[in-house]
């Protein structure tokens, strides 16, 4: 064999026992070799625990004063869905939120998109409660596991009839088994969501809703 092969066997076989070695069998008791430190070892704080670094001894901090959330709406009525001295349920979806969506078209447009994103799965396209999470369940029942819950239908007359504020409250603060999709869906577009849920209820010929009973009579 030439040098040039001798010298690709040698260097073979130290690779080779480099990565063999690495092979015990069993567990290390070694510390492990961290190129990075930072990112294998990072500080962080517990909650509740107490702290060496703030004056007060509180790892949680307190809100800044006067500081409010990114999404916060100023008209209260707007984020509860109840009007302003919290006597009643808003009866439609409030104008400020349409006129930021763009229009009413725009605001349900909206609303069907983020329907079918977040609702669709268990109310179905449709609304009438059958999506498939549900039939999903229910395939499972029928193999001796309970299917849990059963999806509202959305065209169902208590629905149809609920005021906007709460619809849009249920959305918020979720009911039963459904839960709550205030941190997941951003304000708007929960009032839009119950927009196309109204649309959704129109589309049933000849039924009314909350939102044109009046229109209709």
């Amino acid at each position: 064999m030439t040098n040039r092969t001798h010298i690709i066997l040698a260097a073979g076989a130290i690779a080779f026992g480099v990565l063999g070695s690495g092979c015990v069998g069993q567990p290390s008791e070694s510390a492990p070799v961290v190129p990075i430190r930072n990112m294998y070892q990072q500080p962080r704080a517990n909650a509740q625990a107490r702290s060496q670094f703030y004056a007060d001894h509180r790892t949680m901090r307190p809100a800044v004063e006067g500081a409010v959330a990114q999404e916060m709406e100023p008209e209260l009525s707007i984020q509860s869905g109840r009007s302003d001295d919290n006597s009643e349920w808003l009866a439609e979806i409030p104008a400020a939120v349409v006129e930021r969506n763009g229009g009413m078209l725009s605001t349900v447009q909206r609303g069907r998109a983020r329907y079918d994103i977040y609702c669709a799965p268990c109310h179905a396209a449709s609304g009438n409660g059958q999506g498939m999470v549900f039939r999903r369940a229910e395939q499972l029942a029928l193999i001796g596991r309970s299917a849990g819950f059963a999806p509202t239908n959305l065209h169902d007359e208590r629905i149809r009839h609920i005021p906007d504020g709460q619809l849009y409250a249920t959305i918020t603060n979720g009911v039963r088994v459904m839960p709550a999709y205030r941190q997941s869906i951003p304000l708007d577009d929960r009032w839009a969501i119950v927009a196309y849920v109204r649309a959704l209820q129109l589309s049933q010929a000849g039924r009314t809703t909350a939102s044109n009973t009046e229109q209709n009579q």
